[in-house]
């Protein structure tokens, strides 16, 4: 017999007054975020326009994370360098026992020549395999590092009142490494700090991670549960043939119109072999090479291409699938194609307990402006730290509230840009979904 309505009533009466005083911590430390994240708001913005006007490319991060580990030091944080080559790890007890969360920012830069414009726009120059390029903050990854040296900052002053411990993680080379090729073969930026430990001693019960976003309103932060953003994989397919007079086309085996075959016939993978329901998935082949004369049929073409998709399983096939249309197109045509695929990034998986339990902490420290969005085609190695640790990957728009985020220069244009206001909002998200889990119990 169910109990009386009385006693039901008396029940949840008893536990919101024993969940009142968490709730009233959790209340106070997201006041206190929002008055120190305000109080520093200056220092933030100082930082992140050094940072821009100092890009280093992938694993060459040395002047950057010598300005994060000069500062996590003056903090009073027990600091390590050199994880993953050049990245920076700093660890925070709090004053009360309790869980440990791990918040990671990347710092790397990309090979793009930045206009002219900003007081402090970069005319820095690196080397990028082998070669010498303008670097430039064209991902956002600068104002990354100086909202998570904020947070530190922040949480380091509230550090008495925390009950358990934060891992910061400023890593490098998520955009690959700049001094080898990704395809020979390594790894970098968060697989190799994971290799290195990064994730032990102590092992964090959650991590959360942001990107600025070219795609929403300054302020605005979006999220997603599950699979939010692409695996990544490199595909390199070599087609041999013959070669000889494009006059006497009959006397060669042709490796061009096979590769335009290959071209064709690899889209209907998507189109007809994979199951659109499970994942969405994209196969480009963006370049193509071969030949030397115009008259001659050469002996060899080489493309390569990208391939997108949001499930394991379903990336699995595709790769086979890729497999299996190259080599028999070639074989019909008696030409020969090897297939590569090297994958480079898996997908990025929120958990999706972590976040709706984290969707009402995010809207208010963004003012009510917080909702859910779609899926990104970009590929993200925080994927590698949600493999391996429950946790949610979230976005802080960028764009000026007078534009339009739809015609905004994206992540990666010379011309992307980034209204500095959403800093102090990407320090109040981050700091506040810190206090929210350490100050709760843990989600599975």
């Amino acid at each position: 017999m169910p109990p009386p309505i009385c006693v039901l009533a008396f029940s949840i009466a008893l536990l919101a007054l024993a969940c009142a005083p968490a709730r009233a911590q959790v209340t106070d430390l997201e006041q206190d975020i929002r008055q120190r994240a305000a109080a520093i708001e200056s220092k933030l913005i100082a930082w992140r326009r050094d940072i821009h006007e100092h890009p280093e490319l992938g694993e060459q991060e040395t002047r950057t994370a010598a300005l994060v580990a000069a500062h996590l030091t003056k903090l009073g944080l027990e600091v390590r360098t050199g994880v993953g080559q050049t990245g920076v790890v700093a660890v925070l007890k709090g004053g009360k026992p309790g869980p440990v969360v791990a918040l990671r920012a990347d710092m790397d830069a990309l090979p793009v020549k930045e206009p002219t414009g900003l007081p402090f726009a970069s005319k820095a120059k690196g080397k990028y395999l082998g070669r010498e390029v303008d670097v430039m903050h064209a991902c956002g990854h600068d104002a990354h590092t100086a909202i998570l040296m904020a947070t530190a900052e922040v949480l380091t002053a509230m550090k008495d009142k925390l009950p358990g411990t934060v891992k910061f993680m400023f890593q490098p080379s998520e955009e690959g490494p700049s001094l080898y090729a990704a395809f020979t073969g390594g790894s970098w930026g968060a697989k190799q700090m994971i290799k290195e430990g990064v994730l032990a001693d102590p092992r964090p019960d959650a991590v959360f991670g942001l990107h600025v976003s070219s795609g929403l309103p300054v302020g605005r932060i979006g999220y997603r549960p599950g699979p939010a953003a692409a695996s990544a994989d490199e595909l390199r397919i070599k087609v041999t043939g013959r070669q000889g007079h494009a006059g006497y086309p009959w006397r060669a085996v042709d490796p061009v119109t096979t590769a335009a075959q290959i071209v064709l016939g690899v889209q209907t993978i998507v189109s007809r072999r994979t199951d659109l329901m499970k994942s969405p998935t994209v196969v480009s082949i963006t370049t193509i090479n071969g030949g030397a004369r115009f008259n001659i049929v050469p002996d060899v073409v080489e493309m390569t291409g990208t391939i997108r998709t949001y499930d394991a399983d379903v990336r699995k096939g595709v790769h086979a699938d890729l497999k299996q249309v190259a080599e028999n197109i070639a074989a019909s045509a008696n030409a020969k194609a090897d297939v590569e695929v090297i994958e480079l990034y898996d997908p990025l998986v929120n958990n999706a307990k972590m976040v709706a339990r984290m969707a009402p902490v995010l809207e208010r420290a963004a003012d009510g402006n917080a909702q859910p969005v779609n899926q990104t085609g970009a590929a993200e190695d925080f994927s590698f730290f949600l493999n391996e640790v429950p946790g949610m990957f979230f976005n802080v728009g960028v764009v000026p509230a007078d534009q339009d985020p739809a015609k905004a220069a994206p992540n990666h244009s010379p011309n992307f840009f980034l209204d500095e206001k959403s800093l102090v909002v990407g320090v109040r998200a981050l700091a506040s979904v810190t206090v929210n889990y350490l100050a709760g119990a843990k989600t599975d």
